[in-house]
């Protein structure tokens, strides 16, 4: 049977029927360089689907029957696309298929930056009550500079719109957008957001886009969102930021290196609220990714074989 490679240890039963007929091969939760190629090199699939690890010229060498590489998800800065193109290879994405749960999670980490859910529910445990004492931040008539404008920064847009907030997004590439969406350039949001939330591909053009001179031009006290990718920000100006009291709160699904090792400096840091990269990992998403996913290759592999 043909095979096809998944990066992960599983996939959605939903994309498994539409890939029946295919031998599916797992690589694991946690898959190597060296097992990707090895697999590759036992099997030879024609489509890999990428869940995590990354997929570079190695990977690709070792499978000479590959023709598409289908994101499980729409990020796809883990695949060298480069080094595809160059071998003829296709490189496809579930664009939107994560954009509910990705957005969701970006508005809980805004809630629990500005309503100080973390640090009230531990003194609450710890037998204490605040009430006389703490204040929180109201959203509504506030500001909130998003960067990117896809299906997940527009799913977040009507959600801070919904609050009352006023929204200002940078995309050199949207159009069209709504009303209460204001498209400004990037002086404008690093001037006048009281909160910013990144959702924008990596790319090598705004690798660490927030660092210490662009923290240094927001508003003191403004809040920091990502839920996209963790080299879009400097981790060690953001954190001196936070500690300076430049930046009041951090909410962070992603990281430069990830799984985040213990001893990260962001640990421990009472104003920064953490998640391990799971925005996207909801029940819901995880099939939409995979059929996604598995209905991309397939579009893939049908065209190129009536082509031929």
């Amino acid at each position: 049977m043909t095979a096809i490679l998944v990066t992960g240890a599983d996939l959605a039963p939903q994309a498994l029927d539409l890939l029946e007929g295919y031998e599916v091969i797992y690589a694991g939760k946690t898959p190597t360089e060296d097992d990707l190629v090895a697999l590759c090199r036992a099997h030879d699939p024609v489509a890999i689907i990428v869940r995590y690890g990354k997929v570079g010229p190695a990977v690709m060498d070792a499978a000479p029957a590959l023709k598409v590489i289908s994101k499980h998800g729409s990020g796809t800065d883990t695949i060298d696309k480069a080094a595809a193109q160059a071998r003829g290879i296709e490189v496809v994405a579930a664009v939107g298929a994560n954009a509910a749960a990705v957005a969701e999670q970006a508005l809980a980490l805004l809630l629990a930056c500005a309503k100080s859910v973390v640090a009230l529910d531990a003194r609450m445990h710890a037998g204490h009550w605040d009430k006389a004492t703490h204040k929180s931040l109201e959203l509504g008539g506030r500001t909130i500079g998003l960067i990117g404008l896809g299906a997940i920064g527009l799913r977040f847009a009507r959600m801070a719109d919904a609050l009352g907030m006023r929204v200002l997004g940078f995309d050199p590439y949207a159009k069209n957008l709504p009303a209460y969406v204001q498209a400004v350039d990037l002086a404008t949001i690093w001037a006048e957001s009281d909160a910013i939330s990144l959702h924008c591909p990596l790319t090598d053009d705004n690798r660490g886009l927030l660092d210490a001179e662009t923290l240094a031009r927001c508003k003191r006290g403004v809040i920091v969102i990502n839920t996209a990718r963790g080299g879009l920000i400097e981790e060690a100006a953001l954190l001196a930021a936070v500690r300076s009291g430049q930046v009041a709160m951090a909410g962070l699904d992603s990281f430069a290196v990830e799984p985040m090792t213990p001893g990260h400096p962001f640990q421990g840091e009472k104003n920064i609220v953490l998640s391990p990269h799971i925005g996207g990992v909801t029940s819901d998403a995880y099939v939409n990714m995979g059929v996604g996913a598995a209905k991309n290759l397939l579009q893939v592999l049908a065209r190129q074989t009536t082509s031929v």
